[in-house]
């Protein structure tokens, strides 16, 4: 299988390069390019995973469709990119979408149904997570009597920090924080009543809101960046569902655990993985896709 570690068109730089994204710059749009690049424990891995860009575009499209009532989003197309990039369709291809440009808030929207990762953490350590006080006796990965709104700072290298409502407030504006708060818990909400019949647990998930100017219609809200993917989520099979420790999911979940098992010291340079585990996460994410969209990707 094809991997496409990083783009490279002749001529023609990327604005940005995150850990999985390639970015350009088209003026009042930008184009996004999911590659296969996977990080565990905030490093950038030499190994790409087959296929895995294509499944966090093509179910981010999905969900920004299926919940574009509740919020509206970025996407102009998936489809359609404008010259130059259009002599690269086929490498473009189910990986990309062109969206519009915005001023992305400076916070990430957590929402969590589960208590687990860094908010059990947070749970042991206080009983509390992002400053709300939880019910006493909580296990790891169980589930919260209510989802809450844990937003967390964005951190250019490195773990984003977790942060209260109130801190969030000083950083976007308290009508801005209450508005993505709500935002938030209402799509969480529908997307987990959608992937639990499917066999799916949305335990968690992250969101980014970006503000577009518009000189006939002001400042607005929407929906950026990716949308309830296996980077940007925890799933965990029902099936499979047991409280009280750690949760198999659908993600890479494969690399960490063989990262862990060769005792690597989570500094750069990462280590190659083998054939086999990259093989087995790329099953884990078309696996998630499948179920969630109801056809193989």
């Amino acid at each position: 299988m094809r991997v496409v570690r990083e783009t490279n068109f002749a001529g023609i730089s990327p604005a940005a390069r995150g850990k999985v994204r390639d970015i350009y710059d088209l003026g009042d749009k930008l184009l996004i390019v999911a590659s296969d690049r996977l990080s565990a424990f905030d490093v950038v891995l030499p190994t790409g995973i087959p296929d895995k860009g294509r499944v966090l575009t093509q179910l981010s499209l999905f969900w920004f469709e299926l919940l574009r009532d509740v919020i509206p989003n970025h996407v102009l197309s998936g489809t359609d990119f404008p010259a130059p990039f259009d002599a690269h369709y086929d490498e473009l291809a189910d990986r990309s979408m062109v969206v519009r440009k915005t001023q992305p808030l400076p916070i990430e929207c957590v929402v969590r149904g589960y208590v687990s990762g860094s908010g059990w953490k947070d749970y042991r350590a206080t009983g509390k997570i992002c400053g709300i006080a939880l019910p006493t006796g909580l296990r790891e990965s169980d589930r919260l009597p209510e989802p809450i709104f844990t937003p967390a700072t964005k951190a250019v290298s490195g773990h984003d920090e977790n942060i209260s409502f109130e801190g969030a407030a000083v950083l976007v504006g308290q009508d801005v924080a209450e508005r993505v708060r709500q935002i938030s818990l209402e799509i969480y909400g529908r997307a987990a009543a959608y992937a639990e019949p499917r066999g799916i647990i949305l335990a968690d998930t992250k969101f980014e809101f970006g503000l577009l100017t518009s000189p006939h219609e002001g400042t607005d809200l929407i929906w950026i960046d990716e949308a309830l993917t296996p980077d940007s989520s925890r799933f965990w099979p029902a099936a499979e569902y047991k409280p009280g420790g750690g949760q198999p999911s659908f993600d890479k979940q494969y690399v960490r655990d063989y990262l862990e098992s060769i005792k690597w010291n989570k500094q750069p340079p990462a280590p190659e993985l083998p054939a086999e585990i990259a093989r087995a996460t790329t099953a884990r994410y078309l696996e998630a896709y499948e179920l969630l969209v109801g056809e193989p990707l």
